[in-house]
Order: structure tokens, then C-alpha cells, then sequence
């Protein structure tokens, strides 16, 4: 069998990189670990489709602006996938950002392309969700969306499907050679190996990048990286007014406190992992963090008795010297050789942009692809329900 582009994974930008492909007709392979798709890191997020209000505090604009216009797709595109909440930022005495700050923050993010925002009266601090009051300076609100992060990707590969790709569930990526304008790919499934030939090899495959490259022959040159696992927790309770941006107390990073089909969903963490992608697991300071910083601002007793579940993810970040919070978190398309490339990886990346870095990978490697004729165009095509 014979493919244009062949993918391996088929976690969100796996599944990003299949949609554009196919809408753009070419064929298209999808090679997955997992029996389903999106269940390493692309069902392990914070469930957002969002600009990422705090990338405007180390100047990614443009990171911001692109997630914040395909934020503006999804909406139009998915909307039983993605919706508007309202996200409140409280500000106390103690806070590292004062009022001034974050109003010419969300300024910016409103500018950018977000909704607006607004400062909520003290009068009405009594109806956000038992958030303590003491020392309390100010809240503001603004609009970012939320999705199910597990069902978006598996709608996303759906479409692709729907377009033509192929997709191949439970197996392995064995080992790729790369000669004579053709790689030839072996990988296995149910106890048998099977062999393609494919034109390009998109590296998808997130936490497992480097290992997967090790897999290539002549051995592509792989970027040094550090992967950062980000644990939550899930626990009993009520949450109706949305989603809060609080400072954790510990380290003055952003913990976002959010309703999750009638749960509460906190989370992130971010800390240096290391190990196999496959043992990732929240740890128990991870979880005692998590939970400080719930005690720290509402009012509910939350504790131990209280969590249903919890889940770790991993994120891939380029290794510069930098601290974890001042890295750049923009995606970075990485080839085996510059004029003509026929492996493609793909470094980082954000759920929000998964369309936008697959409509890159797309144009990057067009010149080398033979001529397809596109069948649809990503930016408008409307993804399908799953459970219509």
C-alpha cells in the first residue's frame, strides 16, 4: 500500500495533521498505539480551547492571537464541542498581580480577539461559587471556551475518516527507512507486521517523539527536549458561576478551578518528569498542591475524601535554559533535512491551534507532495457529532 502522508498518532495534532491532509486530498495513514484515539496526552489537558491569558506575560503574541482566532473557528465549527464560560479572576491583598495589571492584561486579550471583559461589583461576590471574600480586592471576568478534549480529537479523526484518511487503531510503529524519495514503514498489529510506502512521515506523537525517531533510518536529528507533566484532580462538589483563574500560593502559578460534568476539576501542576510516558501518574504533593490551593479560596471543604479521580499529562517543551514558565510553548515543525524533508515532527503544541499546525505541516511539505486536488478547507468545515 502507498500513501502521500503517513502519521503516527493520533492524539489531537495527529488527528489536526489527518484532517488537513485529506481535506486537501492527498492519502492519508494514520498509525495509533492506543485502541482509540486521544488517550495519552490529548485526553489528559485542561479541557480548554482558550488564547492563553498567561503567554501574554512573556510576550507570545502571536501564540496568543492564533489560538484566540481558531478559539473563533471552533465556536462557529463545533459548537456542541466547544462553548463560551464565563473564567473570573480574583484578586486579593496578596496577590502577586494587582487590579492594574491584570485589567491591562485582559485588555490586550480582549484586543487580540477575546470577548471583553468586566469587573464584577462587590455586591455580587456572595454568588461566585463560595469564594472567599477576606482581603479581597477585586474580580474580573472575561470569556474563554471549554471542550471535551478526548471527544474533540475523536471527532477530528472522524472528519478526516470522513475525507478519505485511514486510520489503523492498536498497533505499533515498528522502524521507518528513508531512501530514494519513499519511506518505508513497518509497524504491527494483531501479531503481524505490515509494510507501506509513504511519500512523508508526520512524527506526531507527542511525549514518545524522540522514541519514535529512534525508529528512523538514516536517524533524523532530534531536538533536546524536557517533558512537563501537569496533573489533575477531580472532585465531588458544585461549581455553576465557570471557571477561575487563581494564583497558587506556593508559586505564583495559574490553578484553574472549573465545573466538569458536575464535578470539580482543578488543575495544572507543572513539573519535570522522567521516566516512560506510559508510567506518567499524579503524585501525591502534586495532589496536595492542588487541594491547597482549592482550601486557599473557597469556602467548601475540599479534601482527600472528596477526589473521584486524577490524571497526569505530559507536554513537550523544547529545552533552552529557560525556567518552565518562560518558555515559549509555540509548536516548532521540525524536518530530517531542509530542502527535502520526508520526516516531519512535531515539537509542542497546543490543543486551541491543533487545525492551524496542521494546515502548517500541510503547506510546509506541499512542494515535495505530488498534485492533489483539495476536497474541503479546514477552516470552515464543520465537524461532525458523534453522538447524533
Amino acid at each position: 500500500m502507498e500513501y502521500d502522508i503517513t502519521i503516527v498518532g493520533a492524539g489531537i495534532h495527529g488527528a489536526g495533521v489527518a484532517q488537513a491532509a485529506a481535506a486537501a486530498g492527498y492519502k492519508t495513514l494514520v498509525i495509533e498505539q492506543y485502541k482509540q484515539p486521544g488517550l495519552g496526552t490529548s485526553s489528559r489537558s485542561s479541557k480548554l480551547i482558550h488564547g492563553g491569558l498567561r503567554y501574554l506575560e512573556t510576550a507570545q503574541i502571536g501564540l496568543v492571537w492564533e489560538c484566540l482566532n481558531e478559539r473563533h473557528r471552533l465556536l462557529k465549527n463545533a459548537p456542541h464541542l466547544v462553548k463560551l464560560v464565563p473564567f473570573y479572576i480574583p484578586v486579593y491583598k496578596q496577590t502577586r498581580r494587582g487590579p492594574f495589571t491584570i485589567m491591562l492584561g485582559l485588555m490586550l486579550y480582549s484586543v487580540l480577539g477575546g470577548k471583553g471583559f468586566n469587573k464584577i461589583p462587590r455586591s455580587k461576590w456572595n454568588q461566585l461559587d463560595g469564594l472567599k471574600t477576606d482581603g479581597l480586592k477585586a474580580v474580573f471576568q472575561y470569556w474563554d471556551a471549554q471542550t471535551d478534549d478526548r471527544l474533540l480529537t475523536e471527532t477530528v479523526l472522524k472528519s478526516a475518516v470522513q475525507l478519505g484518511a485511514d486510520v489503523e487503531l492498536g498497533c505499533q510503529f515498528r522502524h521507518a527507512m528513508t531512501e530514494s524519495g519513499t519511506c518505508v514503514i513497518d509497524y504491527e498489529k494483531d501479531g503481524q507486521t505490515r509494510t507501506i510506502k509513504s511519500r512523508v512521515l508526520i512524527n506526531a506523537s507527542g511525549p514518545w517523539i524522540n522514541s519514535t525517531l529512534n525508529k528512523i533510518k538514516p536517524s533524523p536529528r532530534k531536538l533536546e527536549i524536557d517533558l512537563i507533566q501537569g496533573t489533575h484532580i477531580l472532585v465531588s462538589g458544585s461549581q455553576k458561576q465557570g471557571v477561575y483563574y487563581l494564583e497558587a500560593p506556593q508559586d505564583q502559578r495559574a490553578v484553574l478551578i472549573m465545573p466538569w460534568y458536575g464535578e470539580i476539576l482543578i488543575g495544572t501542576t507543572e513539573i519535570e518528569y522522567q521516566g516512560d510516558p506510559e508510567d506518567v501518574a499524579p503524585t501525591e504533593t502534586e495532589i496536595d498542591y492542588l487541594l491547597g490551593v482549592y482550601q486557599l479560596y473557597f469556602s467548601q471543604a475540599v479534601d482527600r475524601s472528596h477526589i473521584k479521580s486524577s490524571f497526569a499529562g505530559l507536554r513537550v517543551l523544547k529545552r533552552d535554559g529557560e525556567s518552565i514558565f518562560h518558555r515559549s510553548r509555540e509548536t516548532t515543525l521540525h524536518v530530517d533535512k531542509k530542502n527535502s524533508p520526508m520526516v516531519l515532527s512535531i515539537y509542542g503544541g497546543k490543543l486551541s491551534s491543533y487545525r492551524a499546525t496542521g494546515e502548517k505541516v500541510i503547506k510546509k511539505l506541499a512542494k515535495l507532495l505530488p498534485k492533489r486536488t483539495a476536497i474541503a478547507n479546514t477552516r470552515i468545515l464543520e465537524l461532525p457529532n458523534l453522538k447524533s
